[in-house]
């Protein structure tokens, strides 16, 4: 990568240009520009004229204002150096699919992704956490992207706050209470109306699971399950969280706040009901699986579950809950042949045969509905 260095101003912006020019980079680390003057923004702009898109690399918090300031954040991509955090010695709160919690002291929390997750990624996370808070999304607004070691996370100021899995494993008393306050929530938000091209639709999500693992099963296969997951899939834009699990809810107090909003996307709320599904029915069966996914015990799962269903689906006709449920159950029996064929982890059965069982009920299920 092509690195700048010390100060840029009038007295050398003309060798740089002259040095740059000849290289033409895309990518500029800057971890040791100390400023830069208009002189040298205006040979950047000259590189970015040239070459396109320009990305500027590791810019120190004081050099990042000049480059806001002057406008050339929207010319440039201009990342900040992040802070590096050490979470080696941090409690673990929770973990997600995507990534872990930590508490880094009484008002912050950061949440970890796991490593293959750019930096980009991290920043759309971000964005869609505003962009959701700003439609009356109960989720936390993060301030900070920081490193943890080759891994990205995001620090959230949150105050006195623990996982709705741990609180439920804590007092498992209340699990049906917690159950009633989540299915309301995710009522709420799947009735959230959002402008069209704000997210993605939500069946888009499912194709990808498929997408993603093409190459593990039979190609006549995974084209007929994302031709039914088409013709299935209902299209609108209310808010889809797509992960919305015990581990990714946060308790403050009374009220519940979603951290992870990183999937965020619109349209069929079977895709949420469709994750719960397959962590709640298919995955927790043990204490130490239901723990390390949600953390609660496979009683309390149930117990959490039996009664979120009784929520959410109250008011609805059986004709609606019927066609929801099936979509749920289909969705996520989905969800779980991409977790196991992406998996790294060591499975108590043979992955090749559970793949194949999973397949055998998905087609099954396609059979029934005649796709």
């Amino acid at each position: 990568m092509y690195q700048i260095k010390g100060k840029i101003d009038t007295s050398n912006a003309a060798e740089f240009e002259k040095e740059i020019m000849k290289e033409l980079p895309k990518e500029i680390d800057a971890s040791q520009l100390n400023y830069i003057s208009s002189a040298g923004l205006r040979v950047l702009l000259k590189l970015t004229k040239a070459v396109g898109d320009v990305t500027v690399n590791n810019v120190c918090s004081d050099v990042y204002e000049i480059f806001d300031v002057t406008g050339f954040t929207e010319i440039l991509n201009v990342k900040k150096a992040l802070r590096e955090i050490d979470i080696s010695k941090l409690q673990m709160i929770g973990r997600g699919g995507n990534g872990a919690v930590y508490r880094i002291d009484e008002e912050t929390i950061v949440k970890v992704f796991y490593d293959g997750r750019t930096q980009d990624y991290v920043q759309k996370s971000r964005a869609n956490s505003q962009t959701a808070f700003l439609h009356d999304i109960p989720c936390a607004i993060s301030y900070d992207v920081v490193k943890a070691g080759d891994c990205f996370g995001v620090v959230y100021e949150l105050l006195n706050v623990n996982t709705l899995g741990r609180t439920i494993h804590k007092d498992p008393d209340k699990a049906e209470y917690w159950a009633e306050k989540a299915a309301k929530l995710l009522k709420k938000l799947h009735s959230t109306e959002f402008e069209d091209g704000v997210y993605g639709q939500a069946y888009e999500s499912v194709i990808n699971w498929i997408d993603t693992v093409k190459d593990k099963i039979p190609a006549e296969d995974a084209e007929r399950i994302k031709n039914a997951v088409n013709k299935l899939a209902v299209r609108r834009n209310t808010f889809v969280h797509e992960d919305f699990h015990s581990n990714n809810i946060m308790v403050q107090g009374d009220d519940l706040l979603l951290i992870d909003v990183d999937d965020a996307c619109v349209g069929d709320p079977a895709v949420d009901l469709a994750g719960m599904f397959t962590t709640h029915d298919i995955t927790s069966s043990s204490d130490e699986t239901s723990m390390w996914l949600l953390g609660m015990n496979a009683s309390e799962s149930k117990r959490y579950w039996t009664r979120f269903k009784e929520v959410y689906f109250e008011g609805m006709d059986e004709k609606e809950v019927s066609a929801l449920s099936f979509r749920m159950r289909f969705f996520g029996t989905i969800k779980f042949l991409y977790g196991i064929l992406r998996t790294d982890r060591e499975l108590a059965v043979d992955k090749d045969t559970l793949s194949r069982q999973i397949m055998g009920g998905l087609k099954q299920m396609m059979d029934a509905v005649g796709m």
